[in-house]
């Protein structure tokens, strides 16, 4: 079994969530289910910040947060100490998240992708790792700082 991947999303992304998920499982990954099923308004802050907080206490766990534009809730989740949540529309910012910036948070906009975009848009950013190196003190500069 991989990784556990949390993923959460308010009401704009179901559909999107859903697709990643069928995705992940196909691929092997324990998937946590934080997100909603209803179409019904639901609050993107709440979302964000339940994930931020379930991947912050889970070590080795990464999440991924739906919303409309995927500002909202990564701008909550990254209230919560120790995540980096990235907002990612292309590929590139995908691995780079990862590689320079070890984010642990893949946040996206099912407003503004496509669902086909944000599969790939997952699968690059688990498949990549972080870098380390130069990188590791800019990532810890940001830690000390929330303390």
């Amino acid at each position: 079994m991989k990784e556990k991947i949390y993923i959460a999303n308010d009401h704009t992304a179901v559909e999107m969530k859903q697709v990643i998920i069928n995705f992940l499982k196909e691929k092997g990954y324990k998937i946590i289910d934080l997100g909603t099923d209803e179409g019904n308004a639901c609050s993107y802050s709440e979302k964000g910040i339940e994930l931020g907080e379930a991947v912050a206490k889970d070590e080795g766990s990464l999440g991924i947060a739906l919303c409309g534009t995927g500002i909202g809730i990564s701008i909550a989740a990254n209230k919560v100490k120790g995540i980096r949540a990235a907002l990612i529309y292309e590929i590139q910012t995908a691995e780079l998240a990862r590689q320079h910036n070890n984010a642990n948070i893949l946040a996206t906009g099912a407003r503004l992708i496509a669902n086909d975009k944000a599969t790939k848009l997952v699968d690059a950013f688990l498949k990549t790792s972080f870098e380390g190196g130069r990188h590791e003190e800019r990532i810890k500069k940001i830690n000390e700082y929330t303390k």
